[in-house]
């Protein structure tokens, strides 16, 4: 084939790429006309195809695309204070519900527990009950506690903000311990509970619900992180075989417990009351909790905490008066809410 043929050929199949205005890139086409080639007489198509392709590159394109995605992002930052974030509602069906509302209107912000969780505590209960010891079991119980006390208060004084925390981590493991075990009991007997389960875990829960507020109050130290893990390690065994091996003398070393916390908190309110500590502003998730007027202080919050923890004395005392009596506690019912 000649060279003339073949350059006739050539032309023949770039020519419509390189002259024809379809050819020409949207860029191209947005330039002045006389980069464009207008009819006056600019630079000829062939040169702005030539000079555009670079946008037309593939790393033209990702940098376009980069800067899309910047201003996106730049607009969603500028957007996000006012918008509400996405629930992403699970493939099997579940949803989420997060508009729940206050009434007043206020959307409710908690999600580790929820507005119908929420009660008014009883501050008109008895705090001076106290259960004698008559038995031997109860005896041993009670002196078992008292041991217990010691240690405290040499470790933590009068420093009632962090002694409160350590209180509860403690407090928070028995109604778990006795739920689990009357669960488990009540899954191998083919059983009711009477309810009991369902009180010992709304106990545990309540407690676990003390350690939250004062966490807000009291901020715990390494070391006083490091002993709460040590005396929950310790704790939690011992009761668990205790109360296997006798679920009577378990609750009653519960009620004991909780006498020594109402004996805590009312040393708590008298520094409060003396100015000793300061009585700051409540934390806002007590407020929600235990119903609190808006401007509820500290001492509002420890009193509440100490009627909750004087139910939950007379609770464990009754659960242990039933097996003393040579009763299963599902032969009672149990005292659901009472807290």
């Amino acid at each position: 084939m000649s060279s003339r043929m073949a350059g006739s050929l050539l032309l023949r199949h770039a020519g419509t790429r390189l002259f024809t205005a379809g050819a020409v890139s949207p860029t191209a086409a947005a330039r002045p006309a006389l980069l464009a080639g207008g009819a006056d007489g600019g630079v000829p198509a062939v040169i702005v195809r030539l000079m555009s392709t670079s946008s037309s590159s593939p790393a033209s394109a990702a940098a376009a695309a980069a800067s899309q995605a910047k201003d996106e992002a730049a607009k969603a930052a500028k957007d996000g204070g006012d918008k509400k974030a996405v629930v992403i509602n699970s493939y099997w069906g579940i949803e989420q519900n997060n508009k729940l509302m206050r009434e007043d209107g206020t959307e409710w912000k908690w999600t580790c527990f929820r507005p119908w969780e929420t009660y008014t505590a009883d501050t008109s209960i008895d705090l001076t009950r106290h259960h004698e010891p008559k038995t031997m079991l109860d005896k041993i119980a009670y002196w078992t506690v008292k041991s217990l006390r010691f240690p405290t208060d040499v470790f933590f004084q009068r420093r009632y903000g962090c002694r409160a925390m350590m209180l509860e981590t403690v407090a928070a493991v028995p109604g778990m311990v006795g739920g689990m075990l009357l669960h488990l009991r009540s899954l191998r007997r083919f059983e009711q509970s009477g309810g009991w389960i369902r009180a010992l875990l709304e106990e545990a829960e309540n407690e676990r619900m003390h350690l939250m507020t004062f966490m807000e109050v009291a901020k715990p130290r390494w070391y006083e992180r490091a002993l709460v893990i040590t005396v929950q390690g310790v704790f939690f065994n011992a009761y668990f075989l205790g109360y296997l091996l006798s679920p009577k003398f378990a609750h009653r070393v519960v009620g004991y417990l909780e006498e020594e916390a109402i004996h805590s908190y009312t040393e708590y309110l008298k520094d409060l009351e003396a100015g000793k500590i300061e009585n700051v502003p409540a934390p806002a998730i007590a407020i929600d909790y235990w119903r609190l007027p808006a401007n509820a202080t500290l001492k509002d919050v420890v009193t509440v905490v100490r009627a909750d923890e004087a139910h939950h004395r007379d609770v464990n005392h009754f659960a242990s008066d039933i097996h003393c009596q040579g009763m299963q506690l599902k032969e009672s019912p149990a005292p659901i809410g009472y807290h």
